[in-house]
């Protein structure tokens, strides 16, 4: 099993691609070890010195390590290991009947309903491709008095280029098309 490793624009968190479905459907994040419980393949890399975030997406694992020590070139080696020893092993990424992440409760006025779909057709089409690209996520969250909220996952969470993402990426993309929108937020 060869597995590719790609950089992100997030510096602490690096994206795994074992060239092969990871999720089937939808995502899944743990920000520590007790969120990694329904995953078998994300407490297995919480096991990993250093490790302190997983990300599972279609056909990537996003690993974001803890600030300072171990570095990454201490890190990775183990993290390759864990997720080849994990698809090796042919233990399930997900525990039985514990389904990827449901999508949170959203937020919006139902006169804002043809703006939202309109938000969430170019999230789909336009965003999410980009970001998935460098192992992270945006999903909907809300739409109130002009603010689109939105929650950033993955690599994208924490990232310093974050801030810069949503600014002049999303929110000059729905401000062309939508002059509803006035500002775009991240929400956690």
């Amino acid at each position: 099993m060869f597995i590719q490793t790609e950089a992100t624009p997030n510096p602490a968190t690096l994206k795994f691609l074992p060239g092969k479905v990871v999720l089937a459907d939808g995502t899944f994040e743990a920000r520590d070890e007790g969120a990694a419980a329904r995953s078998p393949l994300a407490r297995t890399l919480f096991g990993v010195e250093g490790v302190s975030g997983v990300y599972l997406g279609h056909d990537f694992i996003s690993v974001t390590k803890a600030e300072g020590e171990p570095g990454w070139p201490q890190v990775k080696p183990a993290v390759l290991g864990a997720i080849m020893e994990h698809f090796m092993s042919g233990a399930p990424v997900m525990e039985a009947g514990h389904a990827p992440e449901e999508a949170a409760e959203e937020f919006y006025d139902e006169a804002d309903a043809d703006t939202v779909v309109t938000i969430k057709d170019l999230l789909e089409t336009r965003v999410r491709p980009a970001v998935a690209g460098d192992g992270g996520d945006i999903t909907f969250r809300g739409f109130r008095d002009g603010v689109v909220y939105l929650e950033m996952k993955g690599a994208c969470s924490g990232c310093p280029s974050s801030t810069a993402t949503l600014r002049q990426g999303v929110q000059n993309l729905f401000r062309h098309f939508l002059p509803d929108v006035r500002e775009v937020q991240a929400v956690s």
